[in-house]
């Protein structure tokens, strides 16, 4: 099934995918496959239909949206682990497992097999796995598969930021990094970066001037320049630098750009960071341990003001979480006026983490408890990523103390 299936998929376009699934499965044993993809927000599945991109979205038993909050799908989706669902009396049920790219979580897939079949059940996962690759390698080519996992439309700006950014969620054994974004269709200014690069893990937020497409426009120049001196072998401290060389020199109109420039080195621990205008990191230890790290911070980049950033290190022990944020997140309003605050923001953290959620499932909450907040709609965007080292062999044991250098 899985040769087939590889063979195939050279020559297979989106709108192929689901069909061709289907049938391979059904040669090995595994009927009814559906493959259901995520929203942009993380709050329903999708059915992926291979009818070009919205269609057959009436309701129905398959075509419906799923709610990621009270559907077994979605309980799948959130846990990251296979959930069994309707029993059928000829002795086959109905199995639903997380479509997962890495770490990234793409959707749920459907199969239907026997009881007694535990080959039937280890091939389906197969199956997931091999299913996500196909959507990752076809979906960036596919405006239909982009059309299906939004459910408005989307602002210019938003649409540059989207293509920009890297997955939301990066895992290897040493390190996880998880990130979310709102408001998902009218992104103005923030964005996020990462990158790994042998032993250093490169990571960063940029909170671009205004909320509109220029400001969209400066927060990609930033990241851009970023990157680029990043490839060049500049220095984590004189990165600031590059960006607002380059900022000064395309945008003469005063637009700036606060930044969180950070880098890990997944050997060592040491974390390394230089802020420009920007909110603090902060780092949460044992599931209750909170520290902000302060750090005399440089001039907005884009301002050209003359002060520069100081870098700072930090020494993480195994298992610590490092925040990264925009004020987005922290100043975020209810109708009465009140912040959801700092205090909150990290409480919430610290709360999931105790509750052994992962990364990304406790940033898709927060954002969905932010929106909540704030009744739906936020007047600033609100940015967050997350990482969590869990040391250089990959194993987590967050006991000792925590120092700073």
């Amino acid at each position: 099934m899985l040769r087939e299936l590889v063979a195939a998929s050279r020559r297979m376009s989106m709108e192929q995918l689901p069909d061709a699934v289907a049938k391979h499965a059904a040669d090995a044993g595994l009927h009814d496959v559906l493959i259901y993809v995520a929203d942009l927000q993380q709050q329903v599945l999708r059915l992926l239909t291979g009818k070009g991109d919205d269609a057959g979205r009436e309701p129905g038993a398959e075509t419906a949206d799923l709610r990621i909050e009270s559907t077994v799908a979605g309980r799948a989706f959130q846990i990251v682990e296979p959930v069994n669902g309707q029993v059928f009396d000829d002795g086959t049920f109905q199995r639903w497992l997380p479509i997962l790219d890495g770490a990234e979580r793409i959707g749920v897939l459907r199969v239907t097999l026997r009881q007694d079949d535990a080959g039937a059940q280890s091939d389906a996962e197969y199956l997931a796995g091999l299913v996500a690759l196909m959507i990752v390698s076809k979906g960036p080519l596919s405006d239909s598969y982009s059309r299906l996992v939004r459910t408005r439309d989307m602002t210019v700006s938003a649409e540059m930021q989207w293509r920009l950014m890297p997955p939301m969620t990066f895992a290897n054994d040493q390190v996880v990094i998880g990130a979310a974004l709102e408001p998902a269709y009218r992104l103005g200014g923030d964005t996020f970066d990462y990158a790994l690069a042998g032993d250093i893990v490169h990571f960063s937020v940029f909170d671009a001037m205004g909320h509109d497409t220029a400001s969209g426009l400066t927060s990609n120049l930033a990241v851009a320049a970023a990157r680029n001196g990043r490839l060049q072998g500049t220095a984590l401290q004189d990165v600031g630098r590059a960006i607002e060389e380059v900022l000064l020199e395309q945008d003469s109109s005063g637009r700036f750009v606060t930044a969180a420039l950070a880098e890990l080195n997944l050997r060592t621990g040491v974390l390394s960071w230089v802020l420009h205008g920007h909110p603090a990191p902060i780092v949460i230890r044992q599931g209750r341990w909170v520290t902000t790290m302060d750090c005399t911070p440089g001039h907005p980049l884009g301002t050209d003001l003359g002060v520069p950033g100081t870098l700072c290190q930090e020494q993480l022990e195994p298992g610590d979480r490092v925040l990264l944020y925009t004020d987005g997140i922290v100043e975020a309003r209810d109708p009465g006026k009140e912040e959801f605050g700092l205090v909150r923001f990290i409480d919430f953290i610290v709360r999931h983490n105790a509750a052994a959620l992962p990364v990304p499932e406790t940033l898709r909450r927060l954002v969905h408890s932010i929106l909540e907040h704030h009744e739906g709609r936020l007047d600033d965007d609100a940015t967050v990523l997350v990482l969590e080292w869990h040391g250089p062999s990959g194993a987590v044991d967050a006991t000792a103390p925590l120092r700073r250098t």
